[in-house]
């Protein structure tokens, strides 16, 4: 069998195509791989700043216990309404 120099091209698009295949598919999915990640991270701070709202509520509380008022009592009220309606909203999805 004679391989001339169509046939060598030929063999050469073949592979190139199979590369450009492969290179899209992993490329894919590496994104989807990120993608997780990312939402795993974005659930991971939610959760973290729900805990420090929880933590600076309880502060809240505790000078508003002290009878400090103003402010106090204005951010200890809007956090209370801000998480409750956070978790009402949440309990929908």
């Amino acid at each position: 069998m004679y391989i001339g120099f169509e046939n060598i091209i030929q063999i050469a698009a073949v592979v190139t195509a199979l590369g450009t295949i492969v290179a899209a598919i992993t490329a894919a999915v590496k994104w989807f791989a990120r993608q997780k990640r990312q939402d795993e991270d974005i659930q991971a701070i939610k959760e973290e700043q729900y805990i420090l709202s929880c933590a600076i509520l309880a502060c809240l509380n505790g000078l508003k216990q002290l009878n400090c008022d103003g402010e106090v009592t204005t951010a200890h009220d809007k956090l209370a309404k801000h998480l409750n309606k956070k978790a009402h909203d949440m309990g929908q999805n």
